[in-house]
């Protein structure tokens, strides 16, 4: 390895094989490397590729219920939403309407007000309740866990 001008440089990576690639075109001469152009690519890819595989993705799950569900129903629900929440994923709780329910959205307000209540040590509301078409939805996020603290 060594410092060659430009003409030198690209005859030496020719003999090698190999090609002439600017590694720092901002430095004062700019900077090049000898290597197989090929094959870093490939390489950069791979790494790319692992990295993408390695990443975690947040699953969205969602539990619809009714406004007239009963109140039985609805711990079952909330108990599911309970143990996504503790894998990790978000949950998105849908209160759907359909026909005369429509007139009383109260209904919902109270539902999601009641499963904010009861979720709240173990979800975070990330988006609060809103209405979207005919059904109210909500998403709760898991809540950030904290380390009990040792008073020494």
């Amino acid at each position: 390895m060594g410092i060659y001008p430009t003409r030198e440089a690209l005859r030496v990576a020719e003999e090698r094989g190999l090609d002439l690639v600017e590694i720092a075109p901002q430095a004062n001469p700019p900077v090049c490397r000898l290597l197989d152009y090929g094959k870093f690519l490939y390489e950069l890819q791979r790494r790319e590729r692992d990295a993408r595989r390695a990443q975690k993705q947040i699953e969205v799950k969602e539990i619809q219920i009714r406004p007239k569900t009963a109140d039985h129903d609805i711990q079952v629900k909330l108990n599911r939403a309970r143990k996504f929440l503790a894998e990790g994923a978000k949950v998105r709780v849908r209160v759907r309407f359909r026909g005369r329910e429509h007139t009383h959205p109260e209904l919902g307000d109270e539902l999601m007000d009641r499963v904010m209540s009861e979720m709240r040590d173990v979800a975070v509301v990330e988006s609060q309740p809103k209405m979207e078409g005919s059904a109210l939805i909500m998403l709760l996020s898991p809540a950030k866990k904290t380390e009990p603290t040792k008073a020494e």
